[in-house]
């Protein structure tokens, strides 16, 4: 048997061939580009799952030139748990490739009791940030957001927060995520005044989701904005998952932020539309519902999940087709409906 250096070390080798394996995309107007995939911490890295599974994914991501990872301050279970996973592989895995990641997180919800864990205050941003750090054991993180828009904060102090955590040397870059059109330019102007420029916008979009459509790409493009969008799975509706029912197993039977409610039938009659056409394709229905996000060259990133390497593979794959014809494109037309699933409405309406 030949030498297998990755089996006589447990510290991780990175792939040297995984440059050549991914894509990447400028966002916006700024010096960073983002792989076409990027992988999003928000399921699978808490403490209800194996620390062995979340150390496979993320060292098979980075291996398929999976660059960026995201988080957030309540990502678990329990909170911060997803942080404090991540920063004991990143001490034992990844110190040595820092300056090849990109490693975001975020505060905006919940995190602690009382008045000032939550929100866009600045109080509660920089207390969060200081503890994302701690759990990650990072002196910073590249990108900070404030995770939803607050309507009872000021947006100057929320912006001027953001600002400040560039300032003292804890992020590199500032994103927001969540805001309607009229709020992201509104951030924006404020922004620009105090010299820290918006990085990233983080909306959810999905073939059933379409919001940011009507308005915001057309905001950040003129902006120079990068859009990494989220939930391009529909929170797992666009996969093969819920075709013939709803599996014990799944989210939605776990109550891991699916609302039953949005299997409707009107619902899973587009999905399984949807599926006919991503055969045709030769993809599956969650390959072609990535590829379908990146087909417009505005959107940076899409930001996946993943529960296995098996799944991530199967997602990165979609890299393989991006291309649609016009044909495609009107067929997809007649079931990319809106399904009422954009649970953070909330915040994008406001």
């Amino acid at each position: 048997m030949p030498f297998d250096p990755k089996r006589a070390t447990g510290r991780f080798l990175a792939d040297d061939t995984r440059y050549e394996r991914m894509s990447y995309r400028r966002a916006g107007a700024s010096g960073i580009q983002l792989p076409q995939i990027s992988l999003g911490l928000w399921q699978n890295f808490g403490d209800d799952r194996p620390l062995a599974s979340a150390r496979a994914i993320l060292r098979r991501a980075f291996d398929l030139g999976i660059t960026h990872f995201d988080l957030a301050n309540n990502y678990g279970p329990p909170y911060g748990a997803a942080e404090e996973n991540f920063g004991r592989i990143f001490r034992e895995d990844f110190r040595a490739y820092r300056d090849e990641l990109i490693i975001s997180t975020k505060a905006g919800y919940d995190q602690w009791p009382g008045p000032y864990g939550e929100w866009g205050s600045r109080k509660y941003l920089l207390a969060s940030l200081d503890q994302s750090l701690a759990r990650m054991g990072l002196d910073h993180v590249d990108v900070f957001y404030s995770h939803r828009f607050d309507p009872n904060t000021p947006l100057q102090e929320t912006m001027g927060a953001l600002d400040a955590a560039v300032r003292q040397g804890k992020a590199l870059y500032v994103g927001i995520s969540s805001y309607s059109p009229q709020r992201t330019e509104e951030a924006i102007e404020i922004l620009k005044g105090l010299g820290t420029p918006l990085l990233l916008h983080q909306p959810s979009y999905s073939l059933l989701n379409r919001w940011i459509e009507r308005e915001l790409l057309d905001v950040l493009e003129r902006h120079g904005v990068g859009t990494i969008v989220f939930s391009p799975l529909a929170q797992g509706l666009l996969t093969d998952r819920y075709l013939d029912g709803v599996p014990e197993d799944s989210r939605v039977r776990r109550g891991e932020a699916f609302d039953e409610g949005l299997l409707s039938e009107e619902n899973l009659a587009r999905v399984r539309g949807l599926n006919e056409i991503a055969q045709r394709r030769g993809q599956s229905l969650a390959q072609m519902a990535i590829a379908w996000v990146l087909r417009d060259p505005r959107v940076t990133s899409a930001l996946i999940g993943a529960s296995s390497v098996a799944q991530l593979e199967q997602n990165y794959g979609a890299l393989e087709n991006l291309e649609f014809s016009a044909e495609d494109l009107v067929e997809i037309e007649r079931y990319a409906v809106d399904g009422s699933i954009n649970i953070w409405a909330p915040s994008s309406d406001a």
